[in-house]
């Protein structure tokens, strides 16, 4: 058998030799199959390399469909119900958002990205998702969230939603309706994942996918027949976070990860790679990361005339067209077409003519064509030791007609005109009458309707509806009480010196001790448990990894050497935030997508934390994660000799806008335990919503015991560490938080003995809760007027302490600044911070640089006593001369 000749390349000295090498290898794929063919072609190139050749890599295949037609699955599905069915989600997806749109409420929405991918929804919800049910944990899928509406339209058809629901589409204050976008915050019991801040889905379903591997490999639940389904945009994947992790989804082996990347060519503005491929790059990253590539390009339209390709023209012509041509023809017509592709060759003009106009419109792109998209699902299902990606090519608004089909405003088309409207009735057989168009109804068939008994088979079939997503877990393990804590509460002995990171490390080592919940706690770092005093874990945990250890590590003959293991407990992401994040966000979600509470305890560098993945903790935040981030070396004088990049002033700030996060910034290692027990309670006993951020400091100092009864200040977020014994008048109240709190300590006694001063003390745990039970507090009496008026914690604290209020603490000014308004009434309140870039320095220079050092605070607190006539203004000066405070020293915020 003779191999399909090529067309003779312009730099062929000898085509007789090239056609003999071809068809010996045609020979070797028909008698010995493709493997062997793959094979031989490796050997030779390898004895090309040795022999000194330069063989250029190149991780690409030919523009056309990676399964050849005679490999194709084909569908066992109705095809005509099936059809049928996606027809009536793109109507109502399309009526959802017209109507949403018909007034001057100005609420958006998007119709062409569910109109391009609408197919390859539907052949996965009719033959691939399955749902939770017995023996089938359920397959995870990150649905393209600008594609929402035709999930809700779906929704509809399935009796999931009613018509009032879809009219109230981004109507979300007053409930009853469905949200813009996939926002589990807003529908708890329906969304899984909040995937429109694009780049972050891929990124977490990529560390879903191994976590998913971790919880089977450790024996806590049974995963392995789950996949994880990703839905991304073209476009989406120019963003860093979309394929920044892929080399390690192909290292870990991730056979349960399916990216379907919709290739429509188009962004929001423009072509995505006008001027190239975006199939072909695309294909060339993940090739040579090691995923397994199926394009799927060219519809079934396509196959006769691919069949027919004799010299290879039409292929030639394919590669050689870019992505701004492609569009441009679904942009126009079959005449526009025959002219433009068909015409750049003669012999493809007499190829196609015997076409019509009409023929050469209906040549579909493989995203569009359900026999293709069925057959690459069931080829990527069943590929096994790689991730795989599915290129699938479609046009954005399609069947949208000349309103909205390819063009470059599409993907902010939300109003449709009656043509369009009689367009897409028509094109899709929709059974609604000329006189009804312009009310835009929605269509449901009836429930006997056969298409409507196969929707509802098909879902039984796979276990249930998607997307659905748990609330809480079946069951939780019990919290160790507070006692379990003992050594911390107990203080660190006279003399003896831990930091809060320490302190931090012991909480962690006791609860993985418990019985109860040890099992469950899920330790992730990136790359710095060392710094953080972890090592000890590697040998005890062992460090998960799916490859076991097969080597012997260089440390193996000391206690605490690195170790790992396939049932590794401990997760060691390397140095990447934004994975850690993302493993953190996998296992702090475990209750509901796997009806398992793990506890996540991500512990990283506070300044390379909420700063660097600040959109994936407002992901986490609309998912409900339960867990604990901790922000390690914390302070921005506290972590010395590190400098600007490294010096956390702000991280508690940034913490503060996430509603559901609750954040402390404890001294003391009772502080800590009293706070992290608290959390455990709230997220695993109650499963409350909420995750927690603590920030754990390096400097080491001696931790007193635990005083009677101040468990409900510290949670509160402040409690009297220290009253003044001294009967004195003038009296001052200081805050501090963190290791700042030192400061003020000394400062209290500076006060006292130099000045005369009674200072009270209080370890404010938290400005942030305090911040939000004083702004709790003033709506209540804004809402009630005739009712008692409720007292801010703040101000219930100080009411019967006198003199003026200073905090200090190691970030910027308006953290402590949030409760300002809380104080009693006409008193002073005076904060002292660390606004400014950070440097490195001792900590005493640090501290005095950024003003937030005991005299400092002496120097407040008498300014404060000033300017109410309590002190003379020369006791100000007197302490900036006896402390060595130079008056023109400049502003740390500006230097």
């Amino acid at each position: 058998m003779s191999a399909v000749p090529q067309q003779p390349a312009a730099n062929d000295p000898d085509t007789l030799e090239t056609q003999e090498w071809l068809d010996a290898l045609e020979a070797v794929l028909d008698r010995e199959g493709p493997e062997r063919a793959h094979f031989l072609l490796g050997k030779l190139i390898e004895k090309a390399r040795l022999s000194g050749a330069y063989i250029p890599f190149s991780a690409n295949t030919p523009y056309l469909n990676t399964i050849p037609t005679h490999l194709e699955e084909r569908s066992p599905g109705d095809f005509e119900l099936e059809e049928r069915i996606r027809s009536y989600c793109r109507w109502n997806a399309m009526v959802m958002v017209a109507r949403a749109n018909r007034n001057d409420d100005e609420l958006g929405g998007h119709i062409a990205s569910f109109a391009s991918v609408a197919n390859m929804f539907g052949i996965g919800q009719q033959h691939f998702w399955r749902a939770p049910h017995q023996g089938h944990g359920g397959d995870l899928v990150y649905f393209q969230g600008h594609s929402s509406p035709g999930i809700y339209a779906r929704g509809l058809l399935e009796g999931r939603f009613t018509e009032a629901q879809l009219l109230k589409f981004r109507r979300d204050v007053d409930g009853g309706g469905v949200t813009s976008y996939p926002h589990p915050w807003l529908m708890p019991e329906y969304w899984q994942f909040p995937t429109v801040s694009m780049g972050l889905g891929p990124l977490q379903a990529i560390y879903m996918a191994r976590f998913l591997k971790y919880l089977e490999a450790r024996g806590l639940a049974q995963t392995a027949n789950r996949k994880v389904w990703v839905f991304c945009g073209d476009g989406e994947m120019d963003e860093p976070e979309s394929m920044g992790a892929i080399a390690m989804a192909a290292r870990e082996k991730l056979d349960n990860l399916i990216f379907i990347v919709n290739c429509n060519l188009q962004r929001l503005d423009g072509p995505v790679r006008g001027n190239g491929k975006i199939i072909q790059e695309l294909e060339g990253d993940f090739r040579g990361a090691g995923w397994n590539v199926i394009k799927l390009i060219w519809g079934s339209y396509w196959d006769p005339l691919l069949a027919r390709d004799k010299d290879g023209i039409l292929r030639r012509v394919m590669e050689e067209t870019v992505d701004g041509e492609y569009q441009n023809y679904k942009a126009n017509d079959g005449a526009y077409v025959r002219k433009h592709f068909f015409g750049k060759h003669p012999k493809l003009l007499e190829m196609v003519s015997r076409m019509s106009d009409e023929d050469i419109w209906r040549l579909n792109r493989g995203g569009h064509d359900p026999h293709k998209i069925y057959a690459a699902y069931a080829a990527a299902t069943r590929h096994q030791g790689q991730p795989t990606v599915i290129l699938a090519k479609t046009i954005k608004g399609f069947g949208l007609g000349k309103q909205g089909e390819a063009k470059n405003p599409t993907h902010q088309l939300k109003k449709v005109d009656l043509e369009t409207i009689r367009h897409v009735r028509d094109r899709f057989n929709i059974p609604i009458p000329d006189e009804r168009l312009e009310e835009l109804p929605f269509y449901v068939p009836p429930p006997d309707a056969p298409e409507m008994k196969y929707l509802h088979e098909r879902r039984r079939a796979l276990g249930g509806y998607l997307p659905q997503r748990r609330a809480k877990a079946d069951a939780v393990p019990q919290v160790p009480p507070l006692q379990a804590f003992e050594a911390l509460l107990k203080g660190s002995g006279e003399g003896r010196e831990i930091s809060t990171t320490m302190a931090f490390v012991r909480i962690l080592t006791a609860l993985l001790r418990d019985k109860e919940i040890g099992n469950r706690v899920v330790p992730i770092v990136p790359d710095e448990a060392r710094t953080f005093g972890m090592e000890g874990m590697f040998r005890q945990l062992g460090i998960y990894s799916s490859e076991g250890q097969k080597y012997e590590p260089v440390d193996r003959g000391q206690v605490m050497y690195y170790r790992e293991d396939k049932a590794g407990q401990i997760l060691e992401e390397g140095i990447t935030e934004p994975g850690a994040m993302s493993s953190w966000i996998a296992a702090a979600t475990a209750y509901s997508h796997s009806n398992l509470a793990t506890v996540p305890f991500y512990i990283f560098y506070s300044m390379f934390g909420l700063q660097r993945v600040g959109d994936l903790a407002w992901a986490a935040a609309d998912q409900r994660a339960r867990g604990f981030l901790l922000g390690a070396t914390a302070g921005r004088t506290t972590l010395n000799g590190e400098g600007l990049q490294h010096e956390d002033g702000h991280s508690h700030v940034l913490a503060s806008v996430i509603p559901n996060c609750v954040s402390y910034d404890p001294t003391y290692g009772y502080e800590l335990a009293v706070i992290i027990q608290d959390g455990l309670r709230r997220m695993v006993t109650n499963q409350e919503d909420v995750f927690y951020y603590i920030t754990v400091m390096n400097e080491a100092y001696e931790h007193p015991a635990l005083p009677a009864g101040v468990e409900k200040g510290i949670l509160k977020g402040m409690y009297l560490l220290r009253e003044s014994k001294s009967a004195a008048k003038p009296r001052v109240q200081l805050m501090g938080s963190g290791t700042i709190l030192r400061e003020v300590l000394a400062a209290a006694e500076l006060l006292e003995a130099d000045w005369g001063v009674a200072a009270d003390v209080w370890s404010a745990t938290s400005f942030t809760e305090l911040r939000r039970d004083g702004l709790a507090a003033e709506r209540w009496n804004l809402l009630h007027p005739e009712g008692a008026p409720r007292l801010p914690y703040v101000a219930q604290c100080l009411a019967n302490r006198a003199g003026p209020v200073v905090a200090a603490s190691d970030y910027i000014k308006a953290f402590a600044d949030q409760i300002r308004a809380f104080m009693p009434s006409g008193r002073a309140y005076r904060v002292l911070g660390t606004d400014g870039f950070g440097r490195s320095d001792s900590r005493a220079k640090l501290r005095h640089f950024f003003e937030v050092s005991r005299h400092f605070v002496v120097l407040a607190a008498l300014r404060a006593l000033a300017d109410q006539g309590e002190r003379k203004a020369g006791d100000v000066a007197r302490a900036i001369a006896q402390y060595g405070i130079d008056p023109a020293k400049p502003d740390p915020a500006t230097v």
